[in-house]
């Protein structure tokens, strides 16, 4: 079984995977103000560079899933730092579980940006996936190719709207029927950086979300709003009243309707 990290990242160069401490085989789609492709070998990793003159992070995951090679995937990022091992921890981890077609490992990150960290193995389905980032989460090549999963070109960084592509991806393979679930199996860490994508609780973040939720929960999305609005009203309505940022988030989801596919 093979191992192919796939890492997304901006204005780096061929030593990124090493410094990664990236194991075996990598795809880095690299976006930049030039096109180019260059194979680098050293003794811990074979790095296939794509560098790109574009911008968008579903573009760079969609590319690096067009040019993967190895049985499974693991998606990664550039502030992604990799335990000595975790290659051989993510094989394992599929001999083990034959049923999983995707597994979520913990990956490190400070407390304030911390979604999950997984202490007994579940499930990870419709009600859930919304926690876990791309990077926390390795699969099996030949399921994505069949069914024809993509990443989001509306979502993301250098997208239209903010973050959700990762959920979006993952919601596309639920309703694919694959089977994802959540290891407590510890790979990595997040090298702390500002966040490419938040710049405040302001009335486009409500909105893009509810863009977001047309698109994750389609009839239900007024609900699922008003569950994370009323949820959240503690910590993220302290600019915005919980009512005002869910009129907000209702626009988005009226937004979404009439955008079409994501």
């Amino acid at each position: 079984m093979k191992l192919e990290t796939l890492i997304s990242a901006v204005g780096k160069d061929s030593k990124l995977p090493e410094l990664m401490g990236t194991e075996g085989n990598a795809v880095l789609v690299n976006q930049c103000d030039h096109d180019s492709e260059e194979v680098i070998e050293t003794q811990k990793v074979r790095v296939r560079l794509y560098n790109r003159n574009e911008r968008g992070v579903g573009r760079s995951r969609n590319l690096a899933l067009d040019m993967a090679e190895g049985d499974i995937i693991l998606f990664s990022d550039e502030d992604i730092r990799y335990e000595e091992g975790y290659s051989r921890k993510v094989c394992e981890a599929f001999e083990k579980h034959p049923e999983a077609d995707v597994l979520f490992f913990n990956v490190k990150v400070c407390e304030e940006r911390r979604t999950y960290y997984t202490e007994k193995e579940k499930k990870v389905g419709y009600f859930n996936l919304g926690r876990y980032p791309a990077y926390a989460a390795a699969m099996r090549l030949a399921k994505i190719r069949e069914n024809g999963i993509r990443y989001s070109l509306l979502f993301g960084g250098g997208a239209k709207y903010s973050n959700g592509e990762d959920s979006l991806f993952f919601m596309d393979c639920v309703r694919a029927g694959l089977k994802l679930k959540a290891l407590p199996i510890e790979i990595g860490y997040e090298e702390a950086r500002e966040s490419t994508w938040f710049t405040g609780y302001h009335e486009k973040f409500f909105y893009d979300r509810g863009v977001l939720y047309h698109f994750l929960y389609r009839h239900l999305a007024w609900l699922w709003g008003a569950r994370f609005v009323f949820s959240k009203r503690k910590s993220m309505c302290r600019e915005i009243k919980p009512f005002k940022a869910y009129g907000i988030l209702l626009k988005g989801i009226k937004e979404g309707k009439k955008t079409g596919e994501a």
